[in-house]
């Protein structure tokens, strides 16, 4: 495939992501849901999100597969595209539960993709300990303005 064949479907993967439904789906993904434990997943999965969370994960493995493919390459990927890595970190701790429950296919196409990546494990761990105290920092900038108010 040709650098501008790639460069196509980039834009492509980016245009899908700026549909209103999507946008929808990654706000909540990254803004509410933080699966500590599989009860936390099926509570989205089996809830009103289901949707959202089934959206997410599928358009980022579906975009890993084509990377895996060869259709666009590791590179040029990973340059124009982090998300991938966060939306597979929220998840990552419970993919074993999560495939014994839903089959072995369940993200696949984005472990792989991950674990291609240079240091692809290391920054899932990294994003992670961001995530966590992104969350923390949220938490207590809610509890001071509940306390003034």
């Amino acid at each position: 495939m040709s650098k501008q064949e790639e460069a196509g479907l980039i834009l492509k993967l980016y245009e899908l992501r700026r549909e209103e439904t999507m946008r929808k789906a990654r706000d909540w993904y990254f803004m509410e849901f933080n699966p500590q434990s599989m009860a936390d997943f099926m509570q989205a999965i089996m809830g009103p999100h289901t949707g959202h969370l089934r959206m997410v994960v599928s358009y980022w493995d579906m975009a890993a597969a084509m990377v895996n493919s060869g259709a666009i390459s590791l590179q040029l990927f990973n340059e124009t595209n982090g998300e991938h890595m966060s939306v597979f970190a929220k998840i990552e701790p419970l993919l074993g539960d999560i495939r014994s429950a839903f089959g072995p296919q369940f993200a696949a196409n984005l472990e792989k993709l991950i674990d291609a990546t240079p240091d692809g494990r290391k920054r899932l761990v990294e994003l992670r300990e961001r995530m966590k105290a992104i969350r923390a920092q949220l938490a207590a900038q809610q509890a001071k303005a509940a306390q003034q108010s």
